[in-house]
């Protein structure tokens, strides 16, 4: 079986007993203390099951549990202890989250299975992860991919926000980060509600009418109604609907496990969404940051800090004019492809997706955009042709 079990005990002589019992039907591997064994899984992790005696000088079995359950949250986590009283099952099962209670000496009878069940509850929890890394966030490129199509500017937009939000998320390091993620993806979705006029208009800072102004404002609230009915998605579209949320006045000197994940959510997609819209508007990076330093009453301090980390180094592009016919998927635009009319049709920096190479291609044929574009190559990648992508 490949999935490993972590066997901790501060006697040797019972992990000895114990790897001779369990070593031919499982995969086994044995630390002295709750702090080796730590040690153990951030350097060969992930361990699927983790079998720890209660009494151990130091950390102890519940303290230790408790740090796994908090680090690796899919390992499952069994006690096997001596002291069989009472309090001790209630810590154990209270703060370390155990799956199962077991008393020394425990029959082979009854470890075995225990350890069994263990392997077959890692294996559950790792398949819904799968599934929520595979199908969920596969749903959301797909929608992300739609908005690219239909409204270019607001999935231009989203995408630089998805950038911020992951830098900032990873520098605080978040729990369950994907949620603020997927929320930045889909900040901007409740704008397929509005025309791509409308959206590039009020992006650019320019003056629009009460109606629409105010009209504009209730896109957080349209993706709210979109995204809320999705299963997984209920705290991510309200993230979204609060997008607009200055920080609570009691929460704005730091972020901590305290603080809702919607309300903090909701403030870095605020962060990235002004910090973009500041450089959109012609402001510097820096120059952006500072504006945003400059009103700690609207945002979290801790979070803007963070900024100032954010990379601005690029992948070494090559920048290059070809024509329609040339371009390929993971190019990048290097200029904003616009009707004749003047519509936007994709935004500058857009990386070409197969779906939108395909539209580009059919708005070629049909007269709307000039047969050359300037795009961005990236040096160190080999780029598929349409005819090769599936």
């Amino acid at each position: 079986m490949n999935a490993k079990i972590l066997l901790v005990d501060d006697e040797t002589n019972i992990l000895d007993g114990l790897r001779r019992l369990l070593g031919k039907e499982f995969s086994i591997e044995t630390a002295t203390s709750g702090e080796v064994a730590l040690n153990f899984l951030m350097e060969s992790g992930p361990f699927a099951v983790v079998v720890s005696d209660m009494r151990m000088p130091g950390m102890n079995g519940v303290q230790f549990l408790s740090a796994v359950r908090e680090r690796w949250p899919e390992t499952v986590r069994l006690m096997l202890t001596g002291n069989a009283d009472i309090q001790t099952a209630i810590d154990a099962v209270n703060e370390g989250c155990v799956f199962r209670f077991l008393t020394k000496p425990c029959p082979e009878n009854i470890l075995k299975p225990a350890l069994h069940a263990g392997l077959a509850q890692y294996a559950l929890i790792t398949a819904e992860k799968e599934l929520l890394e595979k199908t969920l966030l596969g749903s959301v490129q797909v929608l992300t991919e739609i908005l690219a199509v239909v409204n270019p500017a607001a999935f231009s937009r989203a995408s630089r926000v998805h950038h911020t939000v992951k830098h900032i998320a990873q520098q605080l390091g978040l729990r369950d980060s994907w949620r603020y993620e997927v929320a930045a993806m889909l900040s901007q979705v409740g704008c397929v509600a509005f025309d791509a006029e409308t959206v590039e208009a009020a992006y650019a800072g320019m003056a629009l009418p009460d109606v629409e102004r105010e009209r504009f404002k209730m896109h957080p609230s349209i993706a709210f109604e979109l995204l809320s009915r999705i299963p997984r998605l209920e705290l991510v579209a309200a993230m979204i609907a609060r997008q607009q949320d200055q920080a609570p006045a009691k929460e704005q000197a730091h972020t901590s496990p305290a603080i809702d994940p919607v309300t903090l959510g909701a403030n870095l997609l605020k962060i990235a969404v002004d910090f973009d819209q500041f450089q959109f508007q012609g402001a510097s990076a820096d120059v952006a940051l500072e504006k945003l330093v400059s009103r700690p009453a609207e945002y979290y301090p801790v979070a803007v800090k963070a900024l100032e980390t954010l990379s601005t180094d690029a992948i070494p592009f090559v920048t290059e004019e070809i024509s329609i016919r040339e371009m390929c998927t993971g190019m990048i635009l290097d200029e904003n492809l616009r009707s004749p009319a003047g519509l936007l049709l994709v935004a500058r920096n857009q990386k070409i997706s197969y779906p939108l190479l395909v539209r580009v291609r059919s708005l070629y044929q049909k007269s709307s955009i000039p047969a050359k574009i300037r795009v961005k190559i990236p040096q160190q990648e080999s780029i598929p042709s349409l005819e090769t992508t599936k």
